[in-house]
């Protein structure tokens, strides 16, 4: 399921992205497919040493892997077709020298099941040993389809070497040889190096569930190849595959296999991609279309309006007047200094919520609604306070507010705000010198803005819900309009709903229901799909609190989700300046009627306990122990690469005490989640976005409930970790 969230704007129309991975891809592919013009400046090569794609999507030649890594973070998408074989291919640099990819594969002619084309579902993970220098080549361990049916399950150590300016020969000539193991050692095996036999793969009972004892055993078959990249265009292929395709060629009659021998030429057509045509084993033309980029690299860069430089104050010898504190006994000072810090936070985008001040020093909140970056809004407000504040105030404290939950105290001179604005470092003098501390629950004696509350927020536009890897139908969609709104009537409370009307689509039509053995907690969604056109997706009231400065709480009622009503509580723990979250969440709920408001029979009591931690970098970590919706108990680990842009990719996976048999295919829950900033497309600062979770395929087992206003995400957003991760914009 996808989802796209996003601030609504009170009493005016907003149309609302659409929901799930539609939106985000027409939108890329417009954006990255534009053609390279001849007098373009953008060098296609910027990238250093992006490495081309082979047909399963990862850095290689045609058919065989290369020992190159992609770019850190960059993401790919590979098509590929040759033989009545359509490989879609997901793969992510999670790491400079980690990769990993989820694959989707079409077979045509594999006669089993009944299916006119096969299904499969693959993962891969690669890593580099060794990155390419002087004389060393790149060296690079791979281990593919270990974790699906084994239809293409094999292993490989690969080594690659570039070589630049051969003589009078225009380009670069990259030489890769390698030792496949597996599917890549089926085809002029020189022996079995560490042991064998391979046993074979039973994918009935272990489909899905990683091959341990297969792993770079039985037969192993070199492979080598070279490509030739011509100009910043055109680039050539040409190599020898390890590869017999035996389960294609012998057992079935998918092609037919006459050579080794694979070649391509393969054409650049803009920075992000690149098109490839071949000849494979002697009998058969293929094409592969890469698409590649970076989050790191927006197609347009986002563009913040600049801010006046901020005006140091006169000396105290040379106006001590200006210093004068017989303001702050006024009774109305913080009422006052309100009224002319509001509009001034506006102009930034900012929204006052509190204000409190005395002779010295003033505690501003505030809320964000318009910068990704915390820190942009800290410094943005920072400057609204020394362009307002007398100047007898000299300690700034800035508190973000999240949905009336007090994140943290950003604590600031003044003066040094005056001093260090032009320091060749300005953003590291001034981290050196700002404090970070615990903001109290509430703000007592501050003048508040009366304007926030009760606020009524809604928005109308269209949705499309995907589904996917049905073998029928391998994407289904269902699309229409979607109206949600929320009303917050006080600080920490919220009134949500959201409705959808179908209006087409064939989520529904499929004939796969549910076979479950357990309690049918998710593989009924068809069910829901056909109930109706107009579907109630959430309806609850909830409550948001901090019982002290590092704890906060939570407390939802009504219909959580589109399967599931009930109540819903968590307490979370996390310090300011702690990298460790800890939290705890439990939750009562009956599954609700396919159509209508009512409910069925079956309730269950689920909770987890979590632990989240920031590893640092952009990387995020969290295990989730508890018991989930079908009453199975076990461990849910996610691990996340967070960009400074907002892009979010991770990977999930859950292990239960439902043994695989009763899980059913897949073996148990496992996927990868992607959070796509609406801001990267358009260049304006903004913080909704595009969130979307793939799963190659969902049943019930694992199955946690969706609940809205979780809150470790609302929280971290405003701490210490996540502010000075992009520190550097705090002057911008």
């Amino acid at each position: 399921m996808s989802q796209v969230n996003g601030k609504a704007t009170t009493g005016a129309w907003r149309s609302a992205p659409v929901r799930g991975t539609c939106l985000a891809l027409s939108i890329s592919a417009g954006m990255l497919a534009q053609p390279v013009l001849a007098d373009d400046t953008y060098d296609i090569f910027a990238v250093p040493d992006r490495p081309t794609l082979n047909f399963y999507g990862s850095p290689g030649l045609i058919d065989m892997p290369t020992g190159e890594v992609l770019p850190d973070g960059q993401i790919t998408v590979g098509v590929s077709n040759f033989g009545g074989i359509t490989r879609t291919t997901l793969t992510f640099q999670a790491t400079p020298r980690l990769s990993a990819s989820f694959r989707y594969v079409g077979i045509q002619d594999w006669n089993t099941d009944g299916f006119e084309t096969y299904r499969d579902r693959s993962f891969d993970l690669r890593y580099q040993v060794r990155k390419e220098g002087r004389i060393w080549p790149a060296i690079t361990v791979g281990l593919q389809d270990f974790a699906g049916t084994g239809i293409y399950a094999g292993e490989y150590v690969v080594a690659t070497k570039t070589f630049d300016n051969i003589g009078s020969i225009p380009g670069a000539f990259k030489v890769t040889a390698g030792l496949g193991w597996g599917r890549l050692g089926s085809s002029g095996a020189i022996g079995a190096p560490f042991g064998g036999p391979r046993p074979a793969f039973d994918a009935q009972s272990r489909g899905g569930s990683p091959s341990f004892d297969q792993w770079f055993r039985g037969d192993a078959a070199p492979f080598a190849g070279v490509e030739w990249q011509i100009n910043d265009r055109w680039g050539l292929k040409a190599e020898y595959s390890s590869d017999a395709y035996e389960a294609e060629t012998v057992t079935r009659s998918v092609f037919t296999r006459k050579s080794r021998f694979n070649f391509g030429a393969e054409y650049q057509y803009s920075d992000r991609l690149r098109f490839g045509a071949y000849y494979l084993y002697g009998s058969e033309f293929g094409f592969n279309a890469q698409l590649q980029f970076n989050p790191k690299q927006p197609p347009t860069p986002t563009r913040v309006l600049p801010t006046a430089p901020i005006e140091p104050r006169p000396s105290r010898a040379a106006q001590p007047q200006a210093y004068d504190t017989a303001w702050s006994q006024n009774q109305n000072a913080a009422q006052t200094m309100r009224d002319r810090l509001k509009p001034v936070l506006e102009d930034y985008g900012l929204t006052l919520v509190s204000l409190k001040v005395s002779a010295s020093s003033a505690e501003l909140r505030m809320r964000n609604g318009t910068y990704r970056a915390m820190s942009v809004a800290i410094g943005r407000a920072a400057r609204a306070m020394a362009q307002v504040l007398p100047a007898s105030v000299e300690t700034f404290r800035i508190v973000p507010m999240q949905e009336g939950l007090a994140q943290s105290a950003v604590i600031m001179r003044r003066s040094d705000l005056e001093a260090l604005e032009f320091d060749p470092q300005a953003a590291d003098a001034l981290l050196a010198v700002t404090g970070f501390g615990a903001a109290t629950p509430d703000l007592p004696g501050a003048a508040v803005n009366a304007d926030l509350y009760p606020d009524f927020s809604w928005s109308f536009g269209p949705y499309a819900d995907p589904s996917y890897f049905d073998p029928d139908n391998p994407v289904r969609v269902d699309a229409g309009l979607r109206a949600d709104f929320k009303y917050r009537p006080a600080p920490g409370w919220e009134i949500g709903g959201l409705v959808k009307h179908r209006l087409f689509g064939n989520v529904g039509d499929s004939a796969r229901l549910s076979n479950s053995q357990l309690a049918r907690v998710r593989t009924d969604g068809i069910l829901y799909a056909r109930a109706g056109d107009t579907s109630l997706e959430n309806l609850y009231v909830l409550r948001r609190w901090k019982p002290g400065n590092d704890v906060y709480a939570r407390v939802t009622a009504g219909y959580l989700e589109r399967m599931f009503g009930g109540i819903s509580a968590e307490v979370l723990w996390k310090p300011v300046a702690s990298r460790l979250a800890l939290g705890v969440e439990a939750n009562y709920v009956k599954q609700r009627d396919y159509g209508g408001l009512g409910f069925q029979s079956y309730g269950v009591a689920t909770g987890h306990a979590s632990a989240y931690y920031d590893f640092g970098g952009g990387y995020l970590g969290q295990v989730d122990v508890g018991r989930y919706l079908a009453g199975d108990v076990g461990g849910t680990v996610t691990v996340t690469r967070e960009f400074s842009n907002g892009w979010r990719i991770g990977g999930f996976f859950t292990l239960t005490n439902v043994s695989s048999a009763e899980f059913g295919e897949g073996s148990f829950d496992k996927g990868i989640n992607l959070t796509i900033p609406v801001s990267w497309f358009l260049g304006t600062p903004g913080t909704r976005t595009v969130n979307t979770t793939i799963r190659p395929i969902q049943r019930d087992g694992g199955a946690r409930l969706n609940v809205p206003g979780r809150l470790y995400e609302q929280v971290r957003s405003g701490h210490r970790d996540a502010i000075e991760s992009e520190w550097s914009r705090v002057w911008e």
